[in-house]
């Protein structure tokens, strides 16, 4: 056990360790029983998705609190993931000392950037953070910061620009040019900005460790990571002269201050041990934080303590690498946590929750099947292609729970046959027999759960329009009418996009107050395309010259009807400002998008605040600047569409959800559905629009991730192609993994379909045509049959 201990200071509490036994250690599994039989040191913990984590993590954290005799002045800390996962943590640990009888003390329950925003807060002098006078933000990848940030680097390194601009050739056609202008400044740099700063600064990167590492790649004509330090120099000169941090440059701060050899004894003296959930999901740089803090006081901070038996830190870590789902748009990677699990179990450190009552039996053989067929099905494209890659999956079987299991209902009986597989003719067929499904189960039993999981919120968008508006969709063969059921649909996307409406408006007012901005049109015809007010086409080239495509003259080619289109959709914007007085804009454009009913009820009281705070200037410049206000602090709620007293709305009884598959991690449905699941999108690759083709067939972002990555690993940083190779690896091995972490959220009865017909994009639903199954659905059908 390492050294650190309570201190003197500690208030005796009496425990009776039969009470423990048969109150908590009795209840609990084999995995989660490893869990409460900790008493020092590094363990990992695997769980398979079902296992009960969160619940052998708090009652393993009570039974710690309780052994020990933590109190306020030496305490554990339990961080997670996300601000919901660490107030549930909170409430379980609470609970189960109620239950023991103790104090509901010795413990501080924190998401990653809440405990490094406590530990920078703290030492302002030390973390060089000033938080009384700096603001918090959460830039995409369209946020204003990075865009200025692009502008003072195209400024500032012209000839790099230049490279950009020629790409694989260019004949120096001044349409082409300014195409490709509008293409690099505002898609393929801010995009590359964002990737790679969030990349870097959560693996304690700085601009010069990216040049240097630039200089060691040969062959790259673009010079993609010099580009990116420059950027990343640009960003945070702007956020230090505006006084302000983003979430990456908190946990940055938070180990300036543990570098501090006083600093750090201090909150290694008060720290107990580190118990950290959702371990697949952490960055490098985040867990150097964790483990500091878990070490002793007396050891050396740069060490990786773990690697040391006689002092390892005092640290739990307990995750999934096969449910990690985030590594393609974060600096996620299971590769971390699946190398704490292999060294810990080099010293018999690792405990395997491998028991599940989540799912019945079918749908457990049908998650176990999924993981050994995709492993396979990766190895062989590696073998074929000649190249290494880390399979997908760790081979950790879900097991059912035994007879006697706690766990009421665990493992369920089936509902039909457990599993069900369909290849309907097309997606309308795919939401019908959905439907009528619904229908039938939901007649039986009213008090259970069901939720259609899909890969992105377009199909949620569809699916919910379809079977809301049966009557529209009749002639396509939907009859099934979920309303005279009274069976309530809730999409959850639905929500997301009451969020965006502010920055929709701004697009819109922008361009209505500056039609001839290249930008400002551009940003407005996007917000058109994705609520689908014009059909989807080249934006860039009619951005690319403003008074061209408004106002054509007689030496212009003519437009094709849907460039007039779109042309008259803008001029009758450009005509209502005019006819207008400013105050009616945001209503105006509100039902020029289509909003349902709660987006006009979003955007009435976005109107009236920003009336509120234009009365004595009502201009359109004024209310434009108090829009950016609100889009830049985040502070606006929208209207709640469907609003919810005390049950989760996501798993609420009776009702039928619509959600992404990565948002439904963590959730669990008596009944799910999966449809839509074709190769393009399950697994899918990695795709190169065909306006950023000028530069090659591969992204600067996801080339400059992959390098990055490669670097923190430790493995040879590959050239522009391969590392292109690696990036879709990793997206594929995702996808497989967001498919898996989709299968395991169903208790009895998991459906899923591939239609014949589907759309190849779902920005044109209405475009159907064949499309190939998800390899490992003829698998799955083979094994399991086709329907119930």
């Amino acid at each position: 056990m390492t050294n650190k201990s309570t201190t003197d200071e500690r208030r005796p509490i009496s425990i009776d360790r039969e009470t423990i036994q048969q109150k908590i250690y009795n209840a609990l599994r084999p995995g989660q029983r490893q869990m409460a039989d900790w008493t020092g040191g590094a363990l990992a913990v695997s769980a398979v998705p079902g296992a009960g984590k969160s619940k052998g993590m708090a009652d393993a954290a009570a039974l710690a609190i309780a052994h020990h005799q933590l109190h306020q002045r030496n305490y554990l800390i339990v961080v997670t993931f996300t601000r919901s996962a660490a107030a549930n943590l909170k409430v379980k640990i609470q609970q189960t000392l109620q239950e023991l009888r103790l104090p509901q003390i010795g413990f501080f329950s924190y998401t990653l950037h809440g405990l490094a925003l406590n530990i920078a807060s703290r030492h302002p002098e030390l973390s060089g953070l000033n938080l009384e006078n700096s603001t918090l933000i959460t830039p995409n990848k369209s946020h204003r910061l990075l865009r200025t940030a692009v502008e003072r680097w195209l400024i500032a390194h012209p000839r790099q620009y230049q490279k950009l601009l020629q790409g694989q050739q260019f004949d120096g056609e001044e349409t082409e040019r300014l195409r490709r202008q509008s293409v690099l400044r505002t898609e393929v740099l801010p995009e590359l900005a964002y990737t790679v700063i969030h990349e870097a600064k959560s693996s304690g990167l700085r601009p010069a460790d990216l040049r240097q590492l630039a200089a060691e790649i040969p062959g790259d004509h673009y010079e993609i990571l010099s580009i990116a330090a420059g950027l990343y120099e640009e960003y945070d000169t702007l956020l230090r002269s505006l006084d302000l941090i983003g979430y990456d440059d908190m946990i940055l701060a938070a180990k300036r201050v543990l570098e501090n050899d006083a600093a750090r004894r201090i909150w290694q003296q008060q720290v107990f041990a580190v118990f950290e959930d959702e371990a697949q999901d952490s960055t490098p740089l985040q867990t150097e934080l964790l483990e500091i803090l878990a070490s002793d006081s007396h050891s050396d901070p740069l060490s990786r303590n773990r690697d040391c038996p006689e002092n390892p830190p005092n640290l739990i870590r307990v995750g999934d690498s096969n449910q990690a789902i985030n590594s393609t748009f974060t600096p996620a990677d299971p590769i971390y946590f699946r190398r704490f699990c292999s060294e810990c179990e080099a010293q018999g450190k690792l405990a395997k929750m491998d028991r599940a009552g989540r799912s019945t039996q079918k749908i457990i053989d049908c998650a176990n099947f999924m993981l050994e067929w995709v492993n396979q099905y990766c190895a062989e494209k590696s073998a074929q292609n000649h190249s290494a890659t880390e399979i997908p999956f760790s081979p950790l079987e879900i097991k059912p729970v035994a007879a006697d299991d706690p766990q009421p209902d665990a493992n369920p009986a089936p509902t039909g046959g457990g599993v069900e597989i369909y290849t309907p003719e097309d997606i309308y067929q795919t939401i019908e027999l959905i439907g009528q499904r619904i229908v039938s189960l939901f007649s039986q039993a009213k008090d259970k759960s069901a939720a259609i999981l899909v890969r992105e919120n377009r199909q949620g968008d569809f699916i919910a329009k379809v079977l809301r508006n049966p009557k529209t969709y009749g002639a396509l063969g939907i009859n099934v009418d979920l309303a005279k059921h009274d069976i309530e649909i809730y999409e959850v996307a639905e929500g997301d996009r009451l969020s965006h409406i502010p920055v929709e408006i701004l697009a819109l007012l922008k361009f209505v107050h500056r039609p001839h901005s290249a930008d400002y049109l551009k940003n407005a015809l996007r917000v058109l395309v994705d609520r689908r007010i014009i059909p989807t086409q080249d934006i860039n080239t009619l951005a690319s010259s403003p008074e061209q495509f408004l106002y054509p003259g007689p030496l212009v080619p003519p437009q094709t009807p849907r460039v007039r289109q779109v042309r008259q959709f803008c001029l009758n914007l450009l005509q209502a400002r005019t006819e207008l007085p400013s105050y009616q804009l945001i209503s105006f454009l509100a039902l020029e998008l289509g909003y349902n009913q709660a987006e006009l009820a979003t955007a009435d009281k976005l109107a009236e605040r920003v009336t509120k705070q234009t009365y004595q200037d009502n201009s359109l410049s004024a209310q434009i600047e108090v829009l950016n206000e609100i889009v830049s602090d985040e502070n606006f709620e929208a209207v709640d569409p469907l609003p919810d007293r005390g049950e989760s709305p996501y798993t609420k009884k009776g009702r039928l959800t619509i959600i992404t598959m990565h948002k439904a991690k963590g959730l669990d449905w008596d009944y799910v559905f999966l449809p839509f699941l074709h190769e393009n999108m399950i697994p899918g690759g990695l795709r190169v629009l065909p306006q950023k083709k000028f530069l090659g067939d591969f992204s600067l972002a996801e080339v400059a991730r992959a390098q990055i990555r490669a670097q923190l690993h430790g493995v040879p940083v590959p050239d522009v192609m391969d590392a292109w190779k690696q990036a879709e690896n990793l997206k594929i091995s995702e996808e497989f993994r967001l498919l898996y972490v989709a299968m395991t959220r169903a208790k009895r009865l998991l459906w899923m379909s591939a239609a014949v017909n589907a759309p190849f994009t779902w920005s044109k639903p209405e475009g159907l045509s064949p499309q190939k199954p998800c390899p490992v659905i003829p698998a799955l059908c083979e094994k399991f049959g086709y329907g119930a």
